[in-house]
């Protein structure tokens, strides 16, 4: 988040196209969040050309560009120790029935609490079907979360990224510097009032990456999505949504992959760098571009923010 806590939301559902690839487009975003900040922060997580985190990186090695102009970089830490604020979202629409999904769910949201530090994480939980569901709310007690989904069955429509940006909006207001949104579901939505690049510019503004794990026990099925390339599929769709955020988009099939998943996903959380930069005085949209000086890295960080 922002160094002066001076902060506006205005979060109104339905404004706002944010995404790199609008503005390659030549689309001019609305104003979903704004901040009045003079430091910009921004986390980032750095992977080698195989899939290894890296650390001891110092700001030498990062390139910041603001809109397209190179920021001088005002410091730069190796957040390791900050516990974690997660919201984590489980699809509860009626295509969970089918074929064992809500099974890999259940397997895949156990995986994430045992990735977790008790009294230190919070973690909120949250289901969604057509609208989105308080289970319970942000708690360091994580023993009472474990088994919290087995009262619940799938029903009605999905509307996936209308319940993310409201979990998103929640997550502002939580005071640890590690925030994130994990969504579990069969990656499809159906009743959405807002659209993926929506969704990820308001959580792109405030700096909470969105991570999207696809429950997909079906081998047929997950290599029928995985082959949906076209721009406005629902893979496609879900993996800009948390690539735009500095998520990431997975496939789980087997109880194997969720435990590497859930494991991954909170890696990347615990160790992070967290870059400051200097915030613009425009009131805009402003298009981050995060790059390491070293080759066949791979850096996730978050894709702009609100200037002004």
């Amino acid at each position: 988040m922002p160094i002066r806590l001076a902060i506006t939301i205005a979060l109104a559902v339905g404004l706002g196209a944010v995404s790199p690839k609008a503005q390659e487009h030549g689309e001019r975003p609305q104003q979903t969040f704004r901040s009045a900040v003079d430091v910009v922060t921004i986390h980032a997580s750095v992977r080698d050309g195989r899939g290894r985190l890296i650390s001891g990186l110092t700001s030498a090695d990062f390139e910041i560009r603001d809109n397209g102009q190179l920021r001088p970089i005002l410091s730069l830490r190796s957040d390791r120790q900050s516990p974690l604020s997660l919201a984590i979202l489980v699809d509860m629409s009626g295509s969970m029935q089918i074929g064992g999904k809500m099974s890999m769910v259940r397997q895949a949201y156990g995986s994430l609490l045992s990735q977790l530090h008790e009294d230190q994480d919070e973690v909120a939980l949250f289901t969604f079907d057509d609208m989105l569901h308080e289970r319970q709310p942000f708690t360091r007690d994580l023993a009472i979360l474990k088994g919290a989904l087995s009262d619940f069955e799938p029903y009605g429509s999905t509307s996936l990224f209308d319940a993310t940006a409201t979990a998103a909006r929640q997550l502002a207001d939580r005071s640890a510097t590690n925030k994130a949104i994990i969504v579990l579901t069969d990656g499809t939505d159906t009743s959405s009032t807002m659209t993926a690049r929506e969704v990820s510019g308001l959580a792109s503004s405030i700096d909470v990456p969105v991570y999207v794990v696809a429950t997909v026990p079906s081998v047929d099925e997950r290599r029928m999505r995985e082959a949906s390339g076209p721009a406005g599929s629902d893979a496609a769709d879900l993996r800009d949504l948390a690539e735009w955020t500095g998520g990431q988009f997975v496939f789980a099939s087997t109880f194997g992959e969720t435990v590497v998943t859930a494991s991954t996903l909170i890696g990347d959380l615990r160790q992070q760098y967290v870059v400051a930069i200097a915030a613009a005085n425009e009131r805009e949209w402003r298009r981050l571009d995060v790059r390491v000086r070293r080759p066949s890295t791979v850096v996730k960080a978050r894709s702009g923010y609100f200037g002004g």
